[in-house]
């Protein structure tokens, strides 16, 4: 297929026009005309673009791109990154506040179907813009329950502090490094909040509060809107994607 038949897509299904983000969203290297294989990852990195040459990507799409707020130089590790790219000709595509709130393939909606929550809503304020999702069970369930859940669906170590009620009833959800939206559990008085990494600065601010935390991991929890992409392009498009996946244990 031709390379601006997939970017228009995917940049009027992400809606990546609309949202304001310090990240470039949309197309940040271009590389040759015809795709015929698309590679999937998290983040930009020198491995990554390695692995997608091997397996002969003509494309990569990340959530974690390359340039944020625009480049003040290209030099160092930013050239060796951008050259290996331009010399491959593999285009690179970064997506993220949109693919972190897109309601049917996101992050956080992806985490909402992994814990089988109801009546999910937008949820958890960044710069204005509610990126994350919130939701609840009809039959409560215990922390212990929950953390199982998401070790089981994301094979990831989750971080579990325990201190609201027993029974949860009512999540927010915001993925990878998401502490910053923990002030919406206080006002929207939620029983359990989901992030990726792990923050510091919430711990005592949720334990006054009443409120359970679960820390599930920046990279696990931002890998699910990456592969629903893939999975979306190729019934779409009947064209091959590959997840390479390099988890930071972050």
């Amino acid at each position: 297929m031709e390379l601006y038949e997939l970017i228009n897509y995917i940049d009027d299904y992400l809606r990546v026009n609309e949202i304001s983000d310090v990240s470039i969203n949309g197309l940040q290297i271009e590389g040759k005309k015809d795709v015929k294989k698309i590679c999937l990852g998290v983040d930009s990195s020198l491995e990554i673009f390695k692995e997608a040459s091997k397996r002969k990507a003509d494309i990569i799409l990340v959530h974690h791109g390359l340039i944020w707020g625009g480049l003040k130089n290209i030099r160092g590790l930013v050239k060796e990154r951008i050259s290996y790219l331009l010399e491959k000709d593999i285009s690179l595509y970064a997506a993220h506040l949109p693919l972190d709130m897109h309601p049917e393939i996101g992050n956080n909606i992806e985490l909402v179907k992994i814990l089988d929550l109801s009546y999910p809503e937008p949820f958890g304020a960044y710069h204005g813009v509610k990126i994350g999702f919130k939701g609840k069970y009809e039959k409560k369930k215990s922390i212990k329950e929950i953390s199982r859940k998401l070790e089981k669906s994301l094979s990831a170590k989750v971080e579990c502090f325990n201190f609201g009620p027993d029974k949860v009833e009512s999540v927010g959800i915001v993925s990878g490094g998401g502490g910053s939206a923990f002030e919406d559990c206080i006002k929207e008085e939620l029983d359990l909040f989901i992030t990726g990494e792990p923050s510091h600065a919430i711990y005592h601010i949720a334990k006054e509060a009443g409120i359970n935390l679960i820390f599930a991991g920046h990279y696990a929890t931002e890998k699910l809107g990456i592969i629903s992409l893939g999975k979306n392009i190729e019934e779409k498009f009947k064209i091959k994607t590959e997840f390479i996946d390099i988890p930071t244990g972050l």
